[in-house]
């Protein structure tokens, strides 16, 4: 009698227990393997189908170490995680993906911009101040017309950034929303923003997304709307991959980075920021695309090949977010005219209350040409309401 082989798979822990663990996680459960989660919210989105939820804070290196105790292999989804903790047991040891010296990095909005600059990655030019006097007195000395304010740490899905003009600034500096140490750019008009993700495996080897192009929510600055492929010349997208890709072979590790530039009034790709985990720009490769990132970033961590990174059919992503106005448990009133829409797939994270402008979910449509994908969103788009019920 013939046995068969069974594929032991390491036990991977996840800092985090978001949506973005949540979509892991379900792909992961289709191999069957162990994923453990840390996060201080007994009922985050990832609770529901983790194999183990230790219930503390991301920010605490003792729940961090309870998390490596039961794992062979630690990622996060979220980058305001205790790093120092993770660099203590990269050094005992212990395997983390990415390496925790790149999210040192992005943590900070300035050690960021200075990165690029370092590694000849095309960005818009800046400055850093270590408070509001010094951004003042900077910017006097600059020709930044105007620009746009970063907190260096603890932004977060548009949070911590401030839009103005060189005048107002120089008359009142005290405008800046911001007590902590800022990145100052220069504002680049921009015909659009795009986004490409990069994935490395431990070996070194490289697999690139075709790039997307996103619309951004004026008052919350988050993704409204995403599609691809990007409505961009060739050359202009292969640029953008080039860029992508610099950045991962910059980073010298294995991980999923996910990469967001502006396209210039002059045609010029400047990379804005880095996300060094599955992302929001990246939702539509579960239906569009042979590999999505959440499969993608646990070929890397189970140290597999990478797949194919080629695109199915066009397709579009819409953000699903609380209302402006109130908050508490709600329901998304249309689903079940959406559901009914061919091509179209709705994710809910299972959040348990809508706050303002909290991603609640996104609807991914895919159809067989790019007209068709703007048709049924123009559709979907008519059917997003998210409606306060208690």
């Amino acid at each position: 009698m013939m046995e068969t082989s069974k594929k032991t798979f390491p036990t991977i822990g996840i800092i985090g227990g978001g949506q973005l663990g949540k979509m892991f996680i379900q792909k992961a459960s289709q191999w069957s393997v162990q994923i453990n989660i840390l996060d201080k919210d007994a009922t985050c989105p990832a609770s529901v189908l983790a194999d183990h939820h230790i219930l503390g804070s991301i920010t605490d290196g003792n729940e961090i170490q309870k998390l490596a105790d039961i794992s062979d292999v630690l990622t996060w989804e979220i980058e305001h995680i205790d790093v120092d903790k993770l660099m203590e047991l990269q050094q005992e040891g212990k395997t983390i993906i990415p390496n925790p010296e790149i999210l040192k990095i992005i943590q900070d909005k300035g050690k960021q911009k200075l990165f690029y600059q370092d590694n000849n990655i095309p960005t818009a030019p800046f400055f850093i101040a270590q408070n509001k006097t010094e951004a003042k007195e900077k910017l006097a000395q600059t020709t930044f017309k105007k620009v746009a304010v970063k907190a260096c740490t603890g932004g977060y899905d548009g949070k911590g950034v401030f839009i103005a003009d060189r005048n107002s600034i120089l008359e009142n500096p005290e405008i800046i929303p911001f007590d902590t140490a800022l990145m100052v750019e220069e504002f680049v008009p921009c015909k659009t923003e795009i986004a490409v993700l990069v994935a490395r495996n431990r070996k070194g080897e490289l697999a690139v997304y075709p790039a997307i192009e996103m619309e951004f929510d004026p008052q919350s600055n988050l993704v409204s709307f995403l599609i691809s492929p990007a409505n961009i010349p060739l050359h202009l997208e292969q640029r953008a991959e080039q860029i992508a890709l610099q950045c991962a072979e910059a980073f010298g590790s294995a991980g999923l980075f996910a990469v967001e530039l502006f396209l210039s009034e002059d045609d010029e790709l400047l990379v804005n920021e880095i996300a060094p985990r599955p992302h929001n720009s990246a939702h539509h490769t579960i239906e569009g695309f042979y590999t999505s990132q959440y499969e993608q970033l646990l070929r890397v961590l189970l140290d597999m090949p990478l797949g194919s990174t080629h695109l199915k059919m066009p397709c579009a992503m819409i953000n699903l977010v609380g209302p402006e106005t109130g908050s508490g448990k709600y329901r998304l009133k249309y689903f079940n005219e959406l559901s009914s829409l061919p091509g179209v797939y709705v994710h809910l994270y299972g959040k348990k209350e809508s706050k303002p402008n909290r991603k609640l979910g996104h609807i991914t449509i895919v159809q067989p040409s790019q007209e068709k994908v703007l048709e049924i969103t123009q559709k979907v788009r008519t059917l997003t309401e998210i409606e306060i019920i208690a």
